[in-house]
């Protein structure tokens, strides 16, 4: 029988991370993060990283597993996940998959079929010379129905890649787990109040700081810019290309743009059962979550 995976996926700022941790709590859960960025050790307050105090205890893994500029892909954390959940199975504890990047929680929950080859170096700097929509083109070319969104450069630079190399499986899929799948958010314009809030507080705690001293310690520019929403701005605020209240106003639109690509995504997702927040999500999620491990 597979083994059960609760999967709670939420937009930024949505409060996704705490209450994972009431949950595991409740449950004798373990975390396993799904977060593109929180990979990268020293990339904490713009990540939005988890603290050890906000963890209360509960073990947290794919924190900080490989070093800032160092290549990471997909397929590296659906593997490292694997092993983490395997573990956290095999202990007789509950593993919680936690995280706001849609790939990265797709890709371990419905088991997408990725492959673990190293990327072509040259030929990605090659096709980094190109345009996105020339990207998609290419693409278009070689594979005319495509589902990839012709706006994510990374999926159309990586498909790319597969096709290059005869490694492209489109759609393959082998579930792993028996999944539960819980959604986090909140009305829009409070979301948005929330997503002020949050990025406010940050750059008092020092966000900005944080980032000097990746550029400081020698974390390319480039990676920086290539990771987005926080890194690229506070990156082009430091090299002198943005001004503070520039840096600061164009951040809090990008965050609420992602925020709702966020949204489009997770609303494709079947049997999501969405959270109010607003009301007592911690008991509704422990209700789904005592019928699921009880079945």
């Amino acid at each position: 029988m597979a083994g059960k995976l609760i999967v709670i996926m939420g937009t930024n700022a949505s409060g996704k991370s705490g209450l994972g941790v009431a949950l595991a709590k409740r449950h004798r859960g373990e975390i396993v993060s799904a977060d593109s960025r929180q990979v990268y050790r020293g990339l904490d307050l713009g990540s939005g990283k988890i603290t050890p105090a906000e963890m209360e205890g509960v073990p947290h893994h794919l924190l900080d597993v490989c070093q800032p500029g160092d290549f990471f892909s997909m397929a590296d954390f659906q593997r490292l996940a694997y092993a983490a959940i395997d573990d956290i199975l095999s202990r007789g504890r509950v593993p919680f998959l936690v995280g706001g990047t849609g790939l990265y929680v797709d890709a371990v929950a419905e088991g997408y079929e990725l492959s673990d080859r190293c990327p072509d170096l040259s030929l990605r700097e090659k096709l980094e010379t190109y345009e996105t929509p020339a990207l998609y083109e290419m693409l278009r070319e070689k594979l005319p129905d495509t589902q990839i969104d012709p706006r994510n450069r990374n999926r159309v630079m990586r498909a790319l890649e597969r096709l290059a190399a005869d490694d492209y499986r489109p759609g393959s899929r082998c579930p792993r787990y028996e999944t539960l799948k819980l959604g986090v958010t909140w009305p829009r314009e409070t979301l948005k109040r929330r997503i002020d809030q949050r990025l406010e507080r940050r750059l008092a705690q020092g966000m900005v700081q944080e980032a000097q001293s990746l550029l400081d310690s020698g974390v390319s520019p480039r990676f920086l810019d290539k990771l987005g929403l926080e890194y690229r701005y506070l990156t082009r605020y430091l090299l002198g290309e943005l001004t503070y209240d520039q840096m600061t106003d164009e951040l809090g639109r990008a965050i609420k743009r992602f925020a709702k690509r966020q949204m489009t995504w997770f609303r494709r997702e079947e049997n999501l059962h969405w959270l109010d927040m607003t009301a007592d999500p911690t008991a509704q999620a422990d209700a789904l979550i005592r019928a699921f491990l009880e079945t």
